[in-house]
């Protein structure tokens, strides 16, 4: 009998620690890889996200998804659904390993649209918008850099980065940065 007491504290004691490791928190990074697309596409998506302190994820091609509260495997398919609902995908496979450490590992933007190699860039203090532009490789022929657009927060503005004060611009963690293409007057 004092087996069976005894056995019933370890669990219980065991099984909250378990629970909170199995769960996103807001504010820690998780690495998420995808399977099944293309490999070219799979560079883009395959990376370390930083949770926001809200509890969302800024995924390449589907924007915001919330994170926080959830397990690595009801992300992992919530993504999988966000990319076949929205028809970018037709068979993705998502893994979702939550981190070990205390805080987020790395802060990342979003740059998309005509560049180089769009996708995830990492975040440092004081990145320049012309900055990040370039970390993407750069605005390919196609690429516009006279109406570069940043969102944040839902919010866009739109920069000229031929011009010296735009390219000065500050970046922040999860903005997203899209360089547009030409339009018939090569602007």
């Amino acid at each position: 009998m004092k087996t069976i007491i005894v056995l019933a504290m370890l669990v219980a004691s065991v099984l909250p620690v378990l629970r909170a490791q199995s769960t996103i928190e807001a504010g820690r990074a998780i690495e998420i890889r995808i399977q099944g697309v293309p490999s070219e596409e799979m560079q883009r998506v395959n990376n370390t996200y930083p949770v926001s302190e809200g509890g969302y994820i800024r995924m390449p091609f589907i924007g915001n998804v919330r994170a926080a509260g959830m397990s690595p495997n009801t992300l992992a398919t919530s993504i999988e659904s966000r990319y076949k609902s929205a028809q970018i995908y037709t068979n993705p496979t998502v893994q979702v390993f939550a981190s070990s450490d205390e805080t987020m590992a790395q802060y990342i933007v979003t740059v998309g649209g005509q560049v180089r190699r769009p996708g995830p860039v990492n975040y440092t203090r004081g990145l320049k918008l012309y900055d990040a532009v370039q970390a993407a490789g750069g605005a390919t022929e196609f690429g516009s850099m006279y109406r570069v657009k940043l969102i944040r927060n839902g919010k866009l503005v739109q920069y000229d980065l031929t011009e010296t004060k735009s390219k000065t611009v500050e970046v922040k963690p999860n903005d997203t940065i899209e360089v547009p293409q030409k339009n018939l007057f090569g602007r």
